[in-house]
């Protein structure tokens, strides 16, 4: 489950934007471990978008899953990874207060073995996206 930093938490509430750290594979294809987000707080969120929210048992874990829909009781929330788990079908629907914001950016950082030209190149070409919403990927995560 991806897990964000306590700096994250300490930051927000003087800027409308923020810097956090992904860890876990939960949100793989989209998210992977040791990405680096740029988050809206407490922007408007819709089916298909991707959200940091504290952890319904665990509130002083954040966590980053792209929302599918809303239910009776707040956002119903799934990790892109199918496999990984650590969404609302273990916990739920997770309150509208627990959803902190969007994430808009992602950047991946230059691994340490990436010295040939050709893997520069191809760093440098996908290192820095934004996050959209995927609305196809809602519908594919409700019908799960």
């Amino acid at each position: 489950m991806p897990e964000l930093s306590q700096e994250t938490e300490r930051g927000r509430s003087f800027l409308p934007f923020g810097v956090a750290e992904v860890t876990g594979p939960s949100m793989v294809p989209t998210l992977y471990h040791g990405d680096q987000l740029v988050v809206q707080w407490g922007a408007r969120v819709g089916p298909g978008d991707v959200v940091v929210l504290r952890h319904p048992f665990q509130q002083d874990l954040l966590v980053v899953k792209r929302v599918a829909e809303r239910r009776e009781g707040g956002w119903w929330v799934l990790g892109d990874n199918a496999y990984a788990g650590g969404d609302s079908t273990d916990y739920g629907a997770v309150p509208e207060e627990l959803v902190l914001g969007r994430v808009r950016f992602r950047y991946r950082p230059l691994k340490p073995g990436q010295r040939s030209p050709f893997a520069l190149v191809r760093w440098a070409v996908s290192a820095a996206r934004p996050v959209f919403s995927d609305r196809s990927a809602s519908r594919r995560l409700r019908a799960r």
